[in-house]
């Protein structure tokens, strides 16, 4: 087989950067090593930055995203028995999306189908080779040994994937950092406390409450980092829930679909290339859900990857595609710095005493009383633009 790009991953970065390319005649083959179902199925993040929302319907994907999803124009904070509501529509004129990743997901793939695109589903045993010279990726499927030769490789395999381990060691360098907690998270068959997003600074710990539709919650609940979900039956969560929302909003309680329990984590890998082999979303960098960056970083990086492979292939030009690292880190890095503010300014540390406590709804206070504060989150969170 052979391809212009091979791309290795399934997920919003590898979907759209194939669709990106597709849409400038560019060919692609994206290997997947999970079924259609599994990765149509599985819950996710859902929150979609103002300027990404724009560009799945520009490019042809959001016409179900325009029927479905939810519009919000602003965020709650919950802190000492009050909310504050942060309006991002009057702060900076924008807004941000609910709509699931798995349904962006489903769009992607029905969309690369329909356009003749090729997804390999259940490639297994995927490996990369030559990177600096003819690059090739071997994988099974379908019970034979195969081989995909391509001009470059998009490496969109996730944080545990097979890409950024097969850049020689030396070659990368490594940030990250481990928060000592993370968060038990629910799935309810039950209305959302509000038609906004709520998130609960409380003396028991962190709380965010959001959705995925008018008739469907997803709740977190901060809890220790070594923490288990048999140590969180419906009952507890239940009460926690109602705890740390201190009375502010009328919660429903509904059946449970999903639970999961989530790390906090923040790393990143520059560069973000080797060779021919380009890494994006998080194959390169992760942090916390706190900030709602992670599919939209992802996105971000295939825009930025789409106009340089193009460039390349279409003019020769190959600046672009030497410089992707550079421009995508900027991006990720204010990424990093929003969600860790984010982080620590809601949750509750273990080695912190009451001066920090007091400090941080100190924070919250100047954030929901400052409009300079409130601007600076809410360009934040509804999207920075994308560099070219």
């Amino acid at each position: 087989m052979r391809t212009q790009v091979g791309i290795i991953g399934a997920g919003p970065a590898g979907l759209m950067l194939s669709h990106l390319l597709h849409l400038e005649g560019i060919e692609t083959v994206i290997l997947e090593n999970r079924s259609r179902a599994y990765i149509e199925g599985r819950i996710r993040a859902g929150l979609i930055e103002h300027w990404a929302r724009d560009l799945l319907v520009d490019t042809g994907v959001g016409e179900r995203l325009k029927r479905e999803s939810l519009f919000h124009h602003g965020i709650h904070f919950c802190f000492d028995g009050a909310l504050h509501h942060i309006d991002f529509q009057k702060l900076v004129g924008k807004g941000v999306t609910v709509y699931g990743q798995q349904e962006v997901i489903k769009d992607l793939v029905a969309r690369r189908l329909a356009d003749g695109g090729q997804i390999l589903f259940e490639a297994s045993d995927a490996a990369v080779h030559d990177l600096k010279g003819s690059p090739r990726i071997t994988f099974n499927h379908g019970g034979k040994a195969q081989e995909l030769a391509c001009d470059l490789i998009g490496g969109c395999d996730g944080f545990h994937g097979i890409c950024r381990p097969s850049i020689p060691d030396g070659v990368l360098t490594f940030y990250d950092r481990e928060y000592p907690f993370g968060w038990v998270g629910i799935l309810s068959e039950s209305p959302p406390a509000d038609d906004e997003l709520i998130y609960s600074y409380h003396d028991r710990g962190f709380a965010l409450y959001t959705m995925r539709s008018p008739s469907l919650a997803r709740l977190y609940l901060q809890c220790d980092y070594h923490d288990d979900l048999a140590n969180w039956p419906d009952r507890r969560i239940w009460d926690e829930l109602h705890a740390r929302l201190a009375g502010t909003r009328k919660l429903q309680e509904g059946k449970i679909v999903d639970k999961l329990l989530t790390a906090m984590h923040s790393f990143v890998v520059e560069p973000m290339q080797y060779g021919r082999l380009f890494l994006a979303g998080d194959s390169a960098h992760i942090q916390p859900p706190t900030g709602a960056k992670g599919m939209n970083l992802a996105l971000a990086d295939v825009v930025v990857l789409a106009r340089a492979m193009t460039a390349y292939f279409k003019s020769g030009r190959s600046d672009l595609l030497e410089r992707y690292s550079q421009t995508c880190l900027r991006r990720v890095w204010k990424a990093q710095r929003f969600s860790w503010w984010m982080t620590q300014m809601l949750h509750l540390n273990p080695d912190d005493n009451a001066f920090d406590r007091k400090r941080q709804l100190g924070e919250l206070s100047y954030v929901v009383s400052s409009e300079a504060a409130a601007t600076s989150l809410a360009e934040n969170y509804v999207g920075l633009p994308v560099e070219s």
